[in-house]
């Protein structure tokens, strides 16, 4: 973890705009017409659907993704009780990490005041704002007391996270850390250190997961909680003490199983550790100092099981797994609140969760390190995008299950993808073709076949019945990595290109495509032990359907065997290559940024038509750009007259599409400037498809929008080729290598034309 140091922090804070939030607005606002809709006189008209239909408030306005994060201050992180103005900065942040990792919009209330039932009542009157309430930071036992009054009273959901944060994430790793040790949750002692807000729930949620109440030993700053002890003592404490003559934590902790500790720095002790059952399973939570260090934990005992609440270590127990995901589940199911159903169903979620493959993604976020389920990697990480996509539908199905829920989701398929989709158009549109691809799954072959990316996205691969696999390579290697990365590849196909009994009829069929083009028999034989060759034969022969390769190669080397083999379609001279640029409400296609140097007006020609036919296929309408550094014949340079020339030759082929040229980027991809200074071109509107005048500028300008521009890109996309090959490069992750998957399995259904 990076040394944060005062400055950096106080900077971070107060340069720019201050403080870390801002409220943005989700309507046109620019003219008098908006003016008029968005206050007076229109805002008029829904204020009266929702008098007569209170629950219309959810559908003109933001309160169904709106959460009020509340705190009196009195209990802030390791800081105590610094105030509810002191407080701000953290209850910002809160606000900033539900809008981050769950699209829940945050304000945050600070309340001066100590007096429980103040606190109560404000919020209580606050419910027809918000969708639910996140109590923060609220000192124990107030903090029980305040919750349980306000679940009753409300009708939305209220949720204490210092409680049951803690709890859930906590209660995730406790189930995966009792699998990999072989310990069942019935049999097992639990002793906890602390009997505050975090302590009581843990130990509350740790019941609902199986654990014994005569199990469980809880521990405060006085001793061990038991039965007539005086001192100290309040109703939540008073549920679990237990008959013992146990008096201290060292008494305690002999033969236990689990330490949970959300107390203070170093009250475990080395020789505690010691005295613990085999295989002791310790979650040290206190921040920013556990209660023992790994370091000295693992120094007493080789064989623990070590979480604590820093991400500087394995096993990091951190709210944000929790919070922003349970609200989101909630919020679009309109629960009424949040119970223990919701909060078990998203523990295990998360435990589930850190037993699957761990994207690219993650890896690199994390530096590069790797992560599989076991000792070190029991919970998932907090960077990880696949938790909104596993806990909140979770919440959601436990909300409609025990009748919170007051607006059901019918398709819980179809609401993951819409999760995936409120962070990036680019899941959304991959989900549509892996949807397609899942309607009839054609046979991929990848010629990469021992590379551990390509292994694990055909786990994917066969998960989601997206396509049947087939891995070039040596069948050991690749056994042996399958065995290696823990993984289940039943359903791939694994073909030696040296061994297939295909091998020499392969060879003589590419010997006689090339013989002509300098080939001799020798050279093709080396050629097609290249698995790349062999694999682009096995397409062109009708033994696979489809290509995915190029993680390991330079593009030249995978795009020319495809030029070689599997060559243009019929009637099509021309071969190009597209990128799919994804912004956050816009699609535009760019080419040709691959393939042709520099293309004459008849092969821009060809381009723009193969592109237009595939987007069409994609369901989009096509409106094309014939990009120069010219407006409508403003310069007179042979590129440009080369892009008026294409202009025309496409028009004739494809008079019913949108297009036209030559003109400037700015011009194509602005409406207002068509229809200003050029209301003669048939592009009535902002083109979706940019056809550049040459490799170079199509290159440069794809690149510009992946690094600049925000968009994220899909490609190449080859068109104009005669059976789906997608081309990968060195830097693909593993999603990536899905996604081209999903697209050549959809080429492979809908064979073009």
């Amino acid at each position: 973890m990076a040394m944060i140091r005062k400055q950096d922090a106080l900077d971070y804070h107060s340069l720019g705009r201050r403080g870390k939030i801002e409220v943005v607005s989700t309507k046109p606002c620019a003219t008098q017409r908006d003016l008029s809709l968005a206050y007076t006189p229109g805002v008029a008209e829904p204020c009266r659907e929702i008098e007569a239909n209170p629950a219309d408030a959810y559908k003109y306005t933001a309160k169904g993704n709106l959460v009020a994060v509340v705190s009196n201050g009195t209990a802030v992180l390791g800081l105590g009780d610094i105030g509810a103005l002191a407080g701000k900065p953290v209850m910002e942040g809160k606000g900033v990490l539900f809008k981050r990792f769950a699209d829940v919009d945050v304000f945050d209330i600070e309340l001066n005041t100590h007096d429980p039932d103040e606190i109560i009542r404000i919020v209580k009157a606050l419910e027809p704002t918000f969708g639910g309430i996140n109590l923060e930071d609220i000192k124990a036992p107030e903090c029980f007391y305040i919750e349980e009054t306000l679940k009753k009273s409300m009708n939305i959901p209220v949720f204490h996270d210092d409680q049951h944060g803690t709890a859930i994430i906590s209660g995730a790793g406790l189930m995966n850390a009792l699998e990999i040790v072989g310990k069942k949750i019935d049999q097992v002692k639990v002793v906890f250190s602390g009997a505050g807000a975090a302590g009581i729930a843990c130990a509350k949620f740790y019941v609902t997961l199986g654990v014994k109440r005569e199990n469980l030993i809880l521990c405060d700053t006085k001793g061990v909680v038991y039965k007539g002890r005086k001192e100290g003592m309040n109703p939540y404490k008073e549920y679990f003490a237990v008959e013992t003559t146990d008096r201290t934590l060292a008494d305690a902790i002999k033969g236990a199983d689990v330490f949970a500790g959300v107390s203070a720095k170093g009250v475990l002790t080395k020789e505690m550790v010691k005295t613990m059952a085999r295989d002791p399973i310790i979650f040290a939570m206190a921040n920013p100092d556990p209660e023992i260090s790994p370091e000295d934990a693992l120094d007493a005992r080789k064989d623990v099981v070590m979480a604590t609440g820093r991400s500087d270590y394995p096993n990091q127990v951190n709210n944000v797994l929790g919070f922003p995901f349970i609200f989101r589940g909630a919020l679009d199911v309109m629960a009424s609140a949040i119970n223990d159903e919701m909060k078990l169903a998203a523990s295990q979620a998360l435990a589930k969760l850190a037993k699957e493959d761990v994207p690219d993604a993650v890896i690199k976020a994390y530096g590069g390190a790797k992560f599989k389920f076991g000792r070190n990697y029991i919970i998932p990480k907090p960077l990880d995008p696949r938790v909104l996509l596993w806990e909140a539908p979770a919440v959601a199905k436990a909300a409609m299950e025990t009748g919170v829920a007051r607006n059901p989701i019918a398709d819980l398929a179809a609401y993951r993808d819409s999760l995936e989709s409120r962070f990036g158009r680019s899941k959304q549109i991959m989900r549509v073709f892996i949807h397609k691809a899942q309607e009839a799954p054609k046979r991929i072959v990848f010629p990469e076949g021992n590379e551990d990316k390509i292994l694990r996205a055909c786990q994917i691969i066969l998960d989601e019945e997206i396509a049947h696999p087939i891995l070039l390579g040596d069948r050991a290697i690749i056994e042996e990595k399958i065995k290696t990365l823990d993984l289940d590849l039943n359903g791939a196909e694994i073909v030696d290109p040296r061994l297939s009994p295909k091998y020499e009829g392969y060879m003589n069929s590419f010997y006689d495509m090339r013989k002509r083009k300098g080939i001799t028999p020798t050279d093709a034989r080396e050629q097609l032990h290249r698995p790349i060759p062999f694999g682009m034969m096995m397409v062109n022969e009708g033994d696979a359907d489809g290509l995915v390769a190029g993680l390991t190669e330079n593009y030249p080397g995978t795009i020319r065997p495809a030029l070689q083999i599997i060559r243009s379609r019929p009637g099509i001279s021309t071969i190009a290559g597209m990128y799919m640029m994804i912004f956050k409400s816009d699609v535009r296609f760019i080419a040709d940024a691959t393939v042709n140097f520099d293309p004459t007006a008849e092969q821009l020609a060809d381009i723009a038509c193969l592109v237009a036919e595939k987007v069409q296929s994609y369901g989009v309408e096509p409106r094309i750009a014939m990009l120069s550094f010219s407006n409508f014949g403003s310069t007179k340079h042979p590129s440009a007259e080369k892009m008026a020339r294409a202009t025309a030759l496409t028009k004739a082929r494809m008079p019913n599409v949108m297009v036209d040229g030559e003109m400037m980027a700015d011009t194509a991809v602005s409406k207002e400037i068509l229809e200003s200074l050029y209301p003669f071109s048939s592009l009535k509107t902002d083109a979706n498809i940019l056809i550049c005048p040459n490799l170079e500028s199509a290159n440069i300008a794809y690149k510009l929008l992946a690094k600049l521009g925000g968009a994220e890109q899909v490609g190449p996309i080859l068109v104009g080729i005669r059976k789906p090959v997608y081309l990968l490069i060195p830097g693909n992750e593993v999603a990536d290598i899905v996604n081209l998957t999903a697209m050549a399995v959809r080429d492979a259904q809908e064979p073009a034309k």
